[in-house]
């Protein structure tokens, strides 16, 4: 069972193609998605595409770049949107040290926010983390030393070294079409060595189109030209890939009913 388990579908370039994009994602295989908010005033419609679709979710949760303008945003008002039966998830949330568009004092305080919720909730939390390997690092430990949380770092671009202490604290990691671009050598290595029960693909749409759609707008359906890639490079077939990916996301997200 082929599952995007990362996409944006209520952003601008798939928001108003939805009904195009997702049944050339479902010709493909794909037979899930997990459709993903930045900002508390997208929550709304993104769960909304998922009270439409049968086979979307949503999550619910605020990026790092939005951390500024979410700086009041309570645990209460995330726990609280999470009770709607299609939200399965936390975030993205995390820390982005690249760009700076929050103050970097706001985006690990909401962080810790969310790790609270998903504490709290059990519903797992998806991480964005970029340029900023340390300070997710020591945020993850110290709150996993005041409860375990389930996790995951979506879209991993990140050192091998920081993907082995992620895993080792537990959290499952998520690649994206980066992985199938000429200069993503060293992911391509790690690719290949991340345990098979802690790993899922996704397309991050509308960005990062995976090889052989560079330059196009990413859409889910690109999700099997990923799996295909990752398939590759694991030495197994792409049949067995999704199985194992499909099962990985039902573990992990276990509110969605699949």
């Amino acid at each position: 069972m082929l599952i995007d388990s990362h996409c944006h579908l209520n952003y601008k370039g798939l928001a108003e193609l939805q009904g195009e994009i997702l049944p050339r994602a479902r010709e493909r295989g794909v037979r899930g998605f997990l459709n993903i908010s930045t900002r508390q005033s997208e929550w709304a419609a993104v769960i909304a595409t998922a009270h439409r679709e049968p086979d979307v979710w949503a999550s619910v949760g605020i990026h790092p770049h939005e951390a500024d303008d979410h700086a009041d945003l309570g645990a209460a008002v995330l726990t609280e949107a999470t009770i709607d039966p299609r939200v399965i998830a936390i975030g993205e949330t995390g820390l982005d040290y690249y760009y700076d568009h929050s103050d970097r004092s706001v985006q690990q305080a909401l962080f810790r926010t969310h790790i609270g919720v998903a504490r709290e909730t059990g519903l797992p939390l998806i991480i964005h983390t970029r340029d900023a390997e340390d300070d997710t690092l020591t945020i993850l430990t110290d709150e996993m030393g005041k409860g375990a949380f389930p996790a995951l770092i979506h879209c991993f671009t990140a050192s091998p070294a920081f993907g082995r202490a992620v895993l080792d604290l537990g959290l499952t990691i998520s690649l994206s079409g980066i992985v199938t671009f000429r200069s993503a050598k060293d992911l391509a290595v790690f690719a290949a060595e991340i345990p098979e029960d802690r790993l899922l693909v996704e397309t991050d749409a509308p960005f990062l189109a995976p090889v052989p759609h560079r330059g196009q707008t990413c859409e889910p359906a690109f999700v099997a030209d990923t799996l295909d890639c990752v398939a590759k490079l694991r030495h197994v077939s792409s049949e067995h890939l999704a199985t194992v990916t499909g099962a990985n996301f039902r573990a992990l997200f276990t509110k969605a009913a699949l």
